[in-house]
Order: C-alpha cells, then sequence, then structure tokens
C-alpha cells in the first residue's frame, strides 16, 4: 500500500507536465497579464513633486522621505491613502477624488491633471501598496504575502509560500477573486502546460489560492492512527499474557 501510494504522487508531484518543451531552446508562450481596477479598501500611495518647486509640492504628502524608507505594510497602510466606500480618495490641497474603477496610470493621469493646477512641471507617482496574495490549504508556510511589484503568477506566490506539501493536490486548486459585484471562483491545474498561457497565470491583488489535500493524505492520517491502535492492542495482549502467566 506504501509503495502503490507513493507511485500515485509521484505521478501527480510535476508540474507543467506533457508541454513539449525543448532542451536545446527557449518555447516561447503569450501571455498578458490583466489589468487591475481599483477596488474599495484598496491602500493607494502618492507622491508628487516639482522641478521648479519642492518645498510646495511638499504640501501634498504625507510621508516624510525618512519613513519612506523604513516603512513597512503598516505604516504604508497608515500613511497611504485608503479608497472609501464611494470609491474616492481624499488628497491634502486637492481634496476629493473618484478613483474605484480606474487604473493606476490612469489614477496616476487624474491627479496629475489635479496637480497642475497648483505647480509646475508636477510629478506624480502612484503606486497600489495593499497589493497582496493570500495562499492557504497543502502548503509549507501558508498565509498572505505582501507584493511589491506590478505582477506576480501563481507559480511565483506558491513560491513565497514554500511550494506544496505532497499531499497538495496540483490538478485542483481553487483561485477566488475579490470582484466590484462579489467572488469568483475558477480551477487551476498546475500539471497542465497550458497553464502558462491562462489569463490566471497572473494573480491579482487580494487573489486567494485554496490547495486542497489529495485522498492519499486522509489515508495516510487514518492508517497512522490504525497503527497506533494496533501497536497498543498489541502491548496490551502481551501486558496481559504476561500477568496471567505469572498468576499461574
Amino acid at each position: 500500500m506504501v509503495f502503490l501510494s507513493s507511485c500515485y504522487h509521484n505521478r501527480n508531484l510535476v508540474y507543467l507536465q506533457r508541454g513539449g518543451f525543448s532542451k536545446d531552446s527557449l518555447t516561447r508562450i503569450t501571455n498578458t497579464s490583466q489589468i487591475y481596477r481599483l477596488q474599495v479598501n484598496d491602500v493607494l500611495s502618492v507622491k508628487v513633486k516639482s522641478a521648479t518647486d519642492n518645498e510646495s509640492a511638499d504640501i501634498f504628502n504625507v510621508t516624510s522621505e525618512y519613513m519612506a524608507t523604513i516603512s513597512n505594510p503598516g505604516n504604508l497602510y497608515v500613511e497611504g491613502y485608503s479608497i472609501d466606500r464611494y470609491g474616492k480618495i481624499i488628497l491634502p490641497v486637492i481634496g476629493e477624488l473618484t478613483v474605484q474603477g480606474l487604473t493606476l496610470e490612469e489614477t496616476r493621469e487624474l491627479i496629475q491633471a489635479e496637480a497642475n493646477k497648483y505647480l509646475n512641471k508636477a510629478t506624480v507617482l502612484v503606486k497600489l501598496v495593499s497589493f497582496k496574495i493570500t495562499v492557504l490549504g497543502e502548503v509549507k508556510n501558508p498565509g498572505y504575502h505582501y507584493v511589491y511589484n506590478n505582477q506576480i503568477s501563481i507559480l511565483e506566490a506558491l513560491g513565497l509560500a514554500g511550494d506544496l506539501t505532497q499531499f497538495g493536490n496540483r490538478t485542483n486548486i481553487k483561485l477566488i477573486r475579490p470582484t466590484a459585484t462579489g467572488t469568483a471562483v475558477t480551477v487551476v491545474d498546475l500539471t497542465d502546460p497550458h497553464l502558462l498561457g491562462s489569463p490566471f497565470f497572473f494573480l491579482m491583488p487580494n487573489d486567494v489560492l485554496y490547495i486542497e489535500p489529495l485522498r492519499a493524505r486522509t489515508g495516510r492520517t487514518n492508517l497512522e492512527v490504525w497503527s497506533v491502535i494496533f501497536s497498543a492492542a498489541t502491548t496490551a495482549i502481551l501486558v496481559l499474557g504476561y500477568l496471567d502467566t505469572r498468576g499461574r
């Protein structure tokens, strides 16, 4: 039983199977990450600079240069601009701006247009500081991870979680994604080489990956429990037999 279980696992541990990849050249696979549109509760970092008047530009910023160098996710949240339930952020001097549904570039252009009303040669930088993904289930380090980049692939996310355990089901990973109208769920197969070209290969902010256990996980756990019971029963029988012999 242990041997057959081992063989079963080995067949299901390999990622991107039967892809026809070459050892001598790169196989080109076309894929483009989806464009993320800002949602309620996202947190933005907004910086305004001026080539001619940095002192005036500072009134648009709430984070000092020193704090920017030591920021952690908690500080970034406190000092960032959280999108409220109405889809708005409130910036110093500029005031309220509706950014829900916009891309980061569209948001930057919107703030840039407002900053130009007050500053000459203004430069606006906008980043999403609440980009995090969560990995749960049969991985070595389950939890959530902040992404300090504009995109992350599903393989990179699993790498942050220490990869799947040998009992993780690689063919039926649930990708849970919050949307403006609710929650959407799809299934990802890590053994399928077409994953590299899938629209779900690149994750979006606040995505959750859940890796369910293989049936062998339950079977092995049950086997271990029965082994303990059998060992205890055997020990009890031996002890009783010994006591019975001593009694005679």
